[in-house]
């Protein structure tokens, strides 16, 4: 199965840009609980501005993209810059250089707690490998996506996946995770819809699984079969429940990735339901619905997504983002190895 070069772009911008919809619109309710969400702003079905004491994003405008956007597109830059194999240093280096910006540009310290550790402890001296041996949470998998544009289906992409994940989350369960994502998109971007795309989520997290530091906590594979069950039949209301009452919204991997695949089945793959179940979770919202909407984009693609909702994005460079999906197809094209199954 492998779809023409610009099916493969349309697929690889509806990725990016699925992602950034589901961040932006989880933007304003990240960190608040379903009660604070209700309270606050009702049910959420467009981009709204936060509240003015937002604990990270008051201050901003609806429709802005946060940091899972932003580490989404500088994974790309220093993926399609990398030479001979990825650029740890590179990528330590940019990550730090982002965090400096967003100090800046008046942010807050917006790094999560895995990366900031592991950039702590470069600095002290240790190399990648070390530094990301206790990364367990979800910001590999939130900005994953260019990873699964980039490379095939095949055996090699969960070794890929783990590559870009040894500086800061150098841990099975946060490659799991990230490879679960991977899979998804990389099979969306091959031609796969939704549904054939989620089977072969669970084989990626458990080839995960066997990368990294092991550390204790639920098999993500194991979440995700769960996850996507609890959610059998159920309606809007009560799947958002069950998300949030038994799989969790919190930064862990094993609550957030299982519950953005959650996600992506109670919207039957479409990219802007995925943006608002998430951004009415509670919790990690923007990055349960980056997620989500990511993988639901990679297997619609661009022409899919509400245009008039991109064109509301806030704090994303639309043209620079359709370059580096090209760039991220080109490559996946150049390679020469045969697409095989994940379990292959």
């Amino acid at each position: 199965m492998t779809a023409p070069s610009k099916i493969m772009f349309n697929r690889a911008l509806g990725a990016l840009l699925g992602g950034a919809l589901g961040d932006a619109m989880g933007m304003p309710t990240q960190l608040l609980s379903p009660a604070e969400i209700t309270r606050n702003y009702g049910f959420v079905d467009d981009f709204i501005a936060p509240i003015v004491d937002h604990p990270v994003s008051q201050g901003l405008s609806a429709g802005t993209i946060t940091d899972d956007t932003e580490q989404t597109l500088l994974l790309s830059s220093v993926l399609l810059g990398s030479q001979g194999g990825f650029d740890h240093h590179a990528w330590v280096k940019a990550l730090i250089d982002w965090e400096d910006d967003i100090k800046v540009r008046g942010g807050y310290d917006l790094l999560g707690p895995s990366t900031k550790r592991a950039i702590d402890a470069i600095n002290s001296g240790k190399s990648p490998e070390e530094a990301g041996r206790y990364g367990d949470t979800n910001g590999a998998a939130m900005r994953i996506a260019p990873v699964g544009i980039m490379v095939r289906p095949s055996g090699d992409l969960v070794k890929r996946v783990a590559e870009t994940c040894r500086a800061t989350h150098n841990t099975s369960i946060a490659i799991s995770a990230a490879s679960a994502v991977a899979a998804v998109i990389s099979y969306g971007i091959q031609g796969a819809d939704w549904r054939t795309a989620l089977g072969f989520a669970v084989d990626a997290a458990r080839a995960g699984e066997r990368e990294g530091h092991w550390v204790a906590g639920g098999s993500v594979a194991a979440r995700i079969e769960w996850a996507l069950d609890l959610v059998e039949n159920c309606s809007l209301d009560e799947g958002i429940a069950r998300v949030f009452d038994r799989v969790g919204t919190s930064v862990a991997s094993q609550e957030s990735v299982p519950a953005a695949f959650a996600v992506l089945k109670l919207a039957k793959g479409d990219v802007w339901q995925a943006a608002v179940i998430a951004a009415n979770l509670g919790g990690d919202t923007d990055t349960i619905g980056a997620i989500a909407g990511s993988m639901a984009g990679a297997c619609a693609g661009y022409d899919s997504l509400p245009q008039d909702k991109i064109a509301r994005l806030v704090g994303i460079d639309l043209d620079e983002t359709k370059r580096q999906a090209r760039a991220l197809v080109a490559a996946r094209s150049a390679t020469l190895s045969r697409p095989e199954a994940l379990h292959g």
